[in-house]
């Protein structure tokens, strides 16, 4: 039997029975993460929350709730005046907070003294969050996974964007993780999300799959930047069947130049992020490519970069931690522009089961 939940209550799975779901936790904790679509409406701001948080250890339980009180009760003021006036009575907003507890219980409490048919989730994010962590063991094995391979430069993230264009599903790892998974990855003004919001944009994405249908992936480290990629979704990935990509050098290196073109344009941006293969290249090799950056020669450093580093550890990787990558279906192409990539898609949709 169902638990009876009391009055005002909901769980996780109810989140679409209704019109809005708002985070009551400070700005800092929404930017680490925080539920699909939910709007912030912090009850305390991090400093106001600081301020009670000190009040509650050094004084006493009584002077940080009455301070508590005070702010809480004129942030949920504003945030009715500012946002909430035009709602109709039929409207239903779901809040939540840390753990479902005072925060989230006085804006859900006055949200129904209004009129409003409001609940608070159970448990809060902390709740929220045993859910993703449970569904990301969960679903993976249930997706039926094809995974893109081939050597770096081979256009695999561009591959999965012209296979979506054509209506397959994919599932886009480095655009969720905000990174292009190597030591150039990172991307120009736009930081990787937190561990925990890049789970949680991984679960909405995997709980968008239909499941009768294949999903194409690209072949992934273990970590992508500095976020991990979850063990279940790994392990599922690297079970599964897997296409390669087959291109010439000369190809691959004009795509990179291209791709990557933020970082030619950037030299000493090139210089600082070459500086991390120190201990895995010879101080010979990062010299020389020193002078090739210092030469704004690009097309040479990036063929070394290929046959030296990514390349030989590719290959390693691949035929170590995919069980499909000898016998993968290859697919060749001698460019790797737009109208290539997408011309390869739908040779593998023709072809792929």
């Amino acid at each position: 039997m169902a638990e009876k939940l009391p009055k005002g209550v909901a769980t996780v799975a109810q989140l679409a029975e209704f019109d809005a779901i708002i985070d009551a936790r400070a700005p800092a904790e929404f930017a680490e993460d925080h539920l699909p679509g939910a709007i912030s409406m912090p009850v305390l701001n991090d400093e106001e929350r600081a301020r009670v948080g000190t009040l509650y250890k050094q004084v006493s339980v009584f002077e940080a709730k009455k301070l508590g009180a005070a702010l809480v009760s004129r942030n949920i003021a504003a945030h009715i005046e500012q946002h909430l006036l035009d709602k109709p009575k039929s409207w239903r907003p779901l809040v939540y907070c840390w753990r479902g507890g005072q925060r989230s219980g006085a804006f859900t409490h006055i949200l129904r003294e209004i009129g409003w048919d409001a609940h608070r989730i159970q448990g809060g994010y902390k709740r929220w969050r045993q859910h993703v962590i449970e569904q990301l063991a969960l679903l993976p094995p249930q997706v039926q996974f094809r995974v893109v391979t081939g050597a770096t430069g081979s256009g695999k993230s561009r591959l999965l964007e012209a296979l979506a264009a054509r209506g397959a599903q994919v599932l886009h790892l480095e655009e969720l993780a905000a990174h292009k998974g190597s030591v150039l990855g990172n991307l120009p003004g736009q930081p990787q999300p937190a561990q925990k919001g890049f789970e949680t944009q991984l679960l909405a994405a995997l709980s968008a799959l239909d499941l009768a249908r294949p999903v194409f992936v690209e072949a992934e480290s273990r970590k992508i930047g500095r976020l991990q990629v979850p063990d279940a979704l790994l392990e599922a990935i690297r079970r599964a069947p897997g296409l390669c990509i087959e291109a010439p050098l000369a190809a691959r290196v004009d795509f990179l130049l291209q791709d990557y073109d933020y970082a030619v344009a950037d030299p000493d941006w090139l210089l600082e992020r070459l500086g991390h293969l120190k201990g895995l290249q010879s101080n010979e090799t990062l010299e020389r490519w020193r002078a090739l950056i210092a030469a704004r020669d690009f097309p040479a450093l990036v063929a070394e970069l290929l046959t030296l580093h990514y390349d030989p550890l590719y290959q390693r990787s691949q035929a170590h931690n995919y069980e499909s990558f000898g016998a993968a279906t290859r697919y060749a192409s001698e460019r790797l522009d737009a109208a290539a990539l997408d011309r390869l898609a739908a040779e593998i949709l023709a072809t792929s089961a």
